[in-house]
């Protein structure tokens, strides 16, 4: 490290250390490491089909937690107010950052898609979702906006949330601010509220004042999913994520049946059935074959384009969610050249951007157009309200994601399509003909290999758990994960730093403050350098590294 850090990034580090406290998480599961999945890269090293076998072991805990959950009070509950909610008019509005803000926006979509082409199409508005950061989020990850709670309250009181509606706030660690901030506004507003999480409900209430008071909140009913570390140490997109989606999107499928009269499936067998399969040899083999696949492109230089038109918004959380996970270039904008161009990107070659937009969420956009007052009197810090983001909906149009010409996609002979296609989902003669100006062209199939239910609840899941591992296991591959850590990860926000210190603290054995001060002296030297046209380098990597880790 250098010889003397600055004075001003000391005094960062250790205002980190002592006034940061409730961002302090390394005593939560799922931020620890996983026994199960510890040997996890010297597997993948070994056979990619072995590391697929190790990455995959988590999520058993998953059933095992469906089938506690299911049966369970507050479930019955939550189901019971959602029947009586949606036949009121009113709305069932998830909310999440991140994971399970993208989450949020997927159920919505399901829950649309299913009852616009039904008989009873004014049922479609009897869903919403807040993404922290709106839906510009879904495609680049809006950094910092997770750490206030009057962000959340400002999006939940934009959508007028009130008596009548019902809020499902969904938090992978029990303990997002924004999120939490959707809870008030929405009880303070006659909501009622429902809370998922997937860490003890016990040790969240005894550790964080900002869980205790919701948790302790009469107002609020709590469904408690924990189910154990993640796969991938702190990595909430994987086990945390899959439950919520499982759990939430019965509580969808449930309302539906009801609504219509119709019986439900037994979803934690079918959900049993769709794990037995991907562990199958055959499928094993088919996930590990598009790993080496995909891993093969990067490492030559080249980039993936993933097309498809059904399960796009599945497609749109998983990469999205590699950039702030791994540290790969995010998507860019039309007009931004200078940035580097992302590893994976989405497109829908059927219909221009906008349209596509439309048919994927299955309504008109809902991002944000906040200005420096909005933040100021959100008690945003001053680079906020100095410096609003551009995460309007023009901003998000930007990103195109349609049948707009992207020569720069393939213009390098390395550089491949992937067309992504789900059991139940049609073929598509367009899809094809545009994976043939790729030079490389590859395509990934999976189904879950169960009976279809009217929101195809266990094919989102399907690709969920397909792509997690895909994602996962290519990055292992290509030395960005260091044993079952997310070692090449930004810091773009407080629970991202104090997890990069840990992760240095584990790896290097010194003490949490040392690691802190050792990233934030690292980080400070990386924004120092000109990174234009070229990739950061990961600040935890780079701290490792300068203290002879790796």
């Amino acid at each position: 490290m250098r010889d003397e850090m600055k004075p001003e990034v000391m005094a960062a580090a250790e205002n980190f250390i002592t006034n940061e406290t409730e961002f302090h998480l390394g005593f939560l599961p799922t931020e620890q490491s996983n026994p199960l999945t510890r040997s996890m890269e010297a597997d993948f090293r070994r056979s990619t089909v072995e590391g697929v076998a190790t990455l995959q072991k988590p999520d058993r805990d998953v059933l095992s937690m469906v089938r506690r959950v299911l049966v369970s009070e507050p479930f019955a509950r939550m189901a019971a107010t959602g029947f009586s909610t949606v036949r009121g008019g009113g709305r069932i509005i998830f909310s999440g950052c991140g994971a399970t803000g993208r989450l949020s926006i997927l159920l919505e979509s399901m829950w649309r898609e299913y009852f616009s082409a039904s008989d009873r199409p004014e049922l479609a508005d009897c869903a919403a979702s807040i993404m922290t950061g709106g839906d510009y989020a879904l495609v680049k990850s809006v950094e910092a906006f997770e750490d206030y709670q009057n962000f959340g309250r400002r999006q939940a009181a934009d959508l007028h949330i009130g008596p009548g509606d019902m809020l499902v706030a969904i938090t992978e660690g029990g303990e997002t601010s924004s999120v939490i901030g959707t809870v008030k506004e929405s009880a303070e507003r006659g909501a009622a509220v429902f809370l998922l999480f997937n860490n003890p409900a016990g040790l969240l209430r005894e550790k964080l004042v900002r869980c205790r008071e919701v948790i302790d909140d009469p107002r609020v009913t709590v469904l408690d999913l924990f189910c154990g570390p993640m796969a991938l140490a702190g990595s909430t997109r994987m086990q945390a994520t899959t439950s919520e989606q499982l759990v939430a999107g019965v509580l969808l499928e449930s309302v539906a049946a009801k609504l219509e009269g119709r019986s439900l499936p037994d979803f934690v067998t079918q959900f049993e059935q769709l794990l037995d399969r991907l562990e199958s040899a055959e499928v094993r083999s088919m996930i590990a074959q598009y790993i080496d696949f995909e891993a093969d492109v990067y490492a030559s230089g080249g980039r993936i384009t993933y097309l498809a038109n059904d399960y796009l918004l599945d497609i749109f959380t998983d990469t999205t969610e590699r950039s702030p996970t791994f540290m790969l270039p995010p998507f860019r904008r039309r007009d931004d050249t200078a940035s580097p161009m992302p590893w994976a990107f989405v497109k829908n070659p059927l219909y221009p951007t906008r349209e596509t937009w439309r048919n994927m969420l299955h309504r008109e956009v809902r991002c944000l157009a906040w200005r420096p007052e909005d933040y100021r009197a959100m008690g945003a810090p001053e680079k906020l309200v100095n410096h609003p983001p551009a995460i309007d909906a023009e901003s998000l149009y930007g990103f195109e994601v349609g049948c707009e010409p992207a020569p720069e996609r393939f213009a390098s002979p390395k550089s491949g399509a992937v067309i992504v296609e789900v059991a139940g989902s049609p073929g598509n003669l367009v899809l094809e003909s545009v994976a043939k100006k790729y030079h490389v062209i590859g395509q990934f199939r999976i189904s879950s290999g169960v009976p279809d239910s009217a929101l195809h609840l266990m094919n989102h899941m399907a690709l969920k758990l397909a792509l997690n591992t895909v994602s996962t296991g290519t990055m292992v591959k290509l030395g960005r994960v260091t044993g079952n850590w997310m070692s090449h990860v930004s810091i773009s926000n407080k629970k991202l730093i104090d997890r990069a210190i840990r992760l240095v603290s584990e790896l290097s054995g010194r003490s949490y403050e040392e690691s802190c001060r050792a990233l934030f002296d690292a980080a400070d030297e990386i924004d120092s350098a000109d990174w234009t046209g070229r990739e950061k380098p990961s600040p935890v990597q780079y701290t490792l590294r300068k203290l002879g880790i790796i």
